[in-house]
């Protein structure tokens, strides 16, 4: 679902905030989603579901797959997201 349609659909259910309230309301909740992973925090949403990050060692022997040249691959962050049981239980059911 794009963020146009997202907006849409709660306009929809909140007649009384208007579209440039609706995409603060979308931002705040996305950024700080963003910053407390940032923090090294994990998000947990009940029903919807939790987003956690993990570290990824650096890789000294890393190869290009299309050159096979050695790459160094510098330490980085990984985020994952796992839905919840409600949600799956949803979305099953929809089916």
């Amino acid at each position: 679902m794009s963020r146009n349609r997202l907006i849409k659909k709660l306009k929809e259910k909140n007649s009384k905030l208007n579209k440039p309230e609706l995409e603060i309301v979308l931002d705040t909740f996305s950024n700080s989603i963003g910053s407390a992973l940032k923090d090294n925090l994990s998000v947990e949403i009940r029903g919807f579901g939790r987003w956690s990050h993990k570290k990824l060692k650096e890789n000294y022997y890393a190869r290009n797959p299309a050159t096979n040249k050695l790459i160094y691959k510098p330490e980085r962050v990984k985020i994952k997201f796992k839905a919840s049981k409600k949600l799956i239980r949803n979305i099953n059911n929809k089916i």
